[in-house]
């Protein structure tokens, strides 16, 4: 374990991007390239579940901590992902607190939740260390939910207050289109959403994070209270370099 729950908890901020093309050798490159954290995205992304082992394998041996979007809330997918060796979980469009309740029940053993019991897992070094790895699950893996509907912007006090909800992660794409204002991030409903959001994580003493598209928008977040930073995914980073790579190409024409 990396220890991101913990430096959160101490007041660091950790920067992190998405990983979403399913591939191990990019998981490698990015984990490798100084990120804390990096998201495999299933929601999303073009990888499937069968994918997540491979990447978590690459990124094992690189300072960024795998976190895991899974496609639902559903505790089996839970359950499936932190067996396989997940650091954090992110759960999508959480609506409210029982939702995000059950969220939290998933990610940990009995009696703190209902995270099904398995000790022959990769997590555990299948088998050999389940005893510390039940120890320690607790203050180790990182619960995440998803403010992306104008529903959740009603509960965010009782959803930040959830033991093992650790992250109240802004999505500004749907939120914004659930508001009604998409893609505008200066709109005063979507400003207003961003610092209620991270008013009640700071009240429960937990901490707010976003996706953002352009690297200038850190400063002004960062000085929200937001620490849970994302920018970037392996799929641009390549499609970038490519198109950078041919606009130099073009630019050496006689």
């Amino acid at each position: 374990m990396k220890n991101l729950k913990k430096r959160l908890q101490q007041g660091d901020t950790l920067h992190g991007c998405w990983l979403n093309l399913g591939s191990s050798i990019t998981a490698e490159i990015v984990g490798s390239s100084g990120f804390d954290w990096v998201l495999i995205d299933l929601e999303h992304g073009a990888g499937t579940e069968k994918d997540v082992l491979h990447q978590l394998q690459a990124l094992e041996h690189t300072p960024a901590a795998a976190v895991v979007r899974i496609e639902s809330a559903q505790r089996q997918r839970i359950h499936r992902i932190l067996d396989l060796g997940a650091e954090g979980i992110m759960v999508p469009r959480i609506s409210n607190a029982t939702e995000a309740a059950a969220v939290a029940s998933g990610l940990h053993y009995p009696p703190d939740g209902n995270r099904g019991i398995a000790k022959m897992v990769r997590a555990s070094g299948f088998g050999q260390n389940f005893p510390e790895y039940y120890k320690t699950a607790k203050d180790n893996i990182l619960g995440i939910v998803q403010i992306e509907t104008r529903e959740i912007l009603h509960h965010l006090d009782a959803v930040a207050a959830l033991p093992g909800i650790d992250v109240l992660f802004i999505g500004p794409s749907d939120l914004s289109m659930e508001l009604g204002v998409f893609g505008q991030l200066d709109h005063p409903h979507f400003k207003d959403a961003i610092k209620a959001t991270v008013n009640a994580a700071q009240k429960a003493g937990k901490a707010a994070g976003i996706l953002i598209q352009d690297p200038s928008h850190y400063k002004t977040y960062h000085e929200h209270g937001i620490r849970f930073i994302a920018c970037g995914a392996d799929g641009t980073f390549v499609g970038e370099g490519a198109r950078n790579m041919v606009n130099k190409l073009k630019t050496q024409l006689p």
